[in-house]
């Protein structure tokens, strides 16, 4: 059997603040949406943009950091996979939804970067419980 490959890189920012939920057996998630751009240049010589919307979501641990740190316009570096879901609705249509999978997020704001800081050396002050 041949294998086959499912990896998503992507840069952008944040078009929302993310959305924490929990599913009914307590496992934290979160979704939130990255826009990223690209530009070129027509045959004519015209400048062209375009934006592309992805779906992201991300579980556990990753997501509460994504709660915690990431907020709308945050620029992120988002590492996972496509995956796509499908369910039926009360009136009997399917409807489909393509998301990033992400299980790897990097912070790319300088901003945020200071802010995980803070909260990285917000408990330096005090003396660590060391067994010796």
């Amino acid at each position: 059997m041949s294998r086959g490959l499912n990896k998503v890189m992507i840069i952008g920012n944040l078009g929302r603040d993310p959305e924490l939920r929990y599913t009914s057996s307590g496992k934290p998630y979160v979704t939130f949406s990255v826009a990223t751009s690209r530009s070129w240049v027509t045959s004519a010589g015209d400048h062209r943009e375009a934006t592309e919307w992805f779906n992201v979501v991300a579980w556990g641990n990753l997501a509460e950091i994504c709660n915690r740190f990431l907020r709308k316009a945050s620029r992120v570096y988002i590492e996972g996979y496509l995956q796509t879901r499908n369910w039926e609705d009360n009136d009997g249509r399917r409807h489909y939804r393509t998301e990033v999978v992400t299980n790897e997020m990097l912070i790319l704001d300088s901003r945020t970067h200071d802010e995980y800081s803070d909260v990285a050396t917000e408990n330096l002050d005090e003396e660590p419980d060391l067994p010796f």
